[in-house]
This record gives structure tokens, C-alpha cells and sequence, in this order.
């Protein structure tokens, strides 16, 4: 199994959602955000930042995390990231329809890219990753899109290309919902995402 860390911002959200047990049993360690300067990852084979950190305090290591890829390692983004920090960054914002489901003939506007990735095979479905969109991302050239809206935006995509390592890229914010009691989709996404990510094929 991967040895995870995640950055930890001490919100009520990142509490509840990365203490749970069912998830706190594939995370490694969680490493509060202002020590992360100081704090060796070397031992991790992935880093996973929660949606609503402190930017300014990410932005302080965005060295330290690219490095991380460099040597190899797996850094994950969830929710909308619209400071510049990925590699080859081009995001998009977008306006957020919380309701979309209300409407009559309600779609989600979301498109599996490819349902035979090891993700969707034996993890989770598109339904799982369904509740709104904050933006898209446009990746590199060469990055595999998994979930994209319906003008090819990218809702999830994986980036073997910008380093040596891998960048699992996504505007979803699972965390924060399921931190805040509300979105079961989220819950569902994230029973499947985190096994996946200690041990599926990245």
C-alpha cells in the first residue's frame, strides 16, 4: 500500500473528513500546513492536498512539492485551484450551479473520458463524482483527461508528462462536502478514490 501524507489546514472540514476511520486508515500522516515547510516527505509515495487550504501558504512550498514530483512522487489536487501552482496550470473558471439537479431534464454536463481507467474499473462511478462544477482545467499536452465537461474541459485528469512524477489533478472538493455533512456523492467518491489511491493503478 502507497504511504499517503495530506497537507492538513485544521478547518472543520479537513478535521472531520481526514479523521474518519475508514479513511484516516490509508493516510500515512497528516501534516499540518504550517509546519510543512520543516517537515521531511521523503518516506511518502503521494501527497494529497485538500481543496480549500491556505493558498499563500502552498505557494511558500510549491518548490517543495514539485520536488516531491520530481523524485517520483504522487501529488494530488482536490477542488478548484485558481492560483497558479500545477505545472503547466491553465485553469478556467467557471460559474457554480449548486442546483442543477433541480432543473427539468437536469444534466450534469459531465463526460467519462475513460471508462476502462483502473479508477472507474473497480473504484467508483461517474455518478460518484457527480454534485457541481467550480471550473475546468485545460492540461498538457500528453495528460490523460478521466472526467472532462462536455466542451472537453478537464473535471479530473492525470499528468505523467509535466514531471517525472504524477499530478491526479481535479476541481472536486469531495472533502469539503463530506467535511460539512452534505453531498453523499462525495462520500461515495471518496470510499473509492482513497483505496485507489493506496492501491490501485495510478
Amino acid at each position: 500500500m502507497r504511504k499517503i501524507a495530506v497537507l492538513y489546514g485544521g478547518s472543520s472540514q479537513h478535521h472531520r473528513t481526514y479523521n474518519e476511520p475508514k479513511y484516516n486508515q490509508y493516510i500515512e500522516k497528516l501534516i499540518y500546513l504550517p509546519d510543512f515547510e520543516e517537515t521531511s516527505i521523503d518516506e511518502f509515495d503521494v501527497l494529497l492536498l485538500p481543496s480549500q487550504l491556505h493558498m499563500g501558504l502552498v505557494m511558500k512550498s510549491k518548490d517543495k512539492i514539485h520536488a516531491f514530483a520530481e523524485k517520483g512522487g504522487i501529488v494530488v489536487s482536490f477542488g478548484p485551484q485558481p492560483i497558479e501552482w500545477i505545472p503547466e496550470q491553465k485553469w478556467e473558471n467557471r460559474e457554480t450551479n449548486f442546483w442543477w439537479w433541480l432543473e427539468k431534464g437536469a444534466k450534469s454536463g459531465l463526460v467519462l473520458q475513460q471508462p476502462e481507467h483502473d479508477l472507474f474499473k473497480r473504484f467508483i462511478t461517474l455518478n460518484d463524482a457527480t454534485w457541481h462544477q467550480h471550473g475546468v482545467y485545460w492540461p498538457p499536452e500528453g495528460a490523460d483527461i478521466l472526467i472532462s465537461t462536455e466542451d472537453g474541459g478537464a473535471v479530473l485528469y492525470v499528468d505523467k508528462v509535466s514531471t517525472a512524477g504524477t499530478w491526479v489533478v481535479m476541481t472536486l472538493d469531495p472533502d469539503f462536502h463530506y467535511g460539512s455533512y452534505f453531498m453523499p456523492a462525495t462520500e461515495r467518491f471518496l470510499d473509492g478514490f482513497l483505496p485507489w489511491l493506496a492501491e490501485g493503478i495510478v
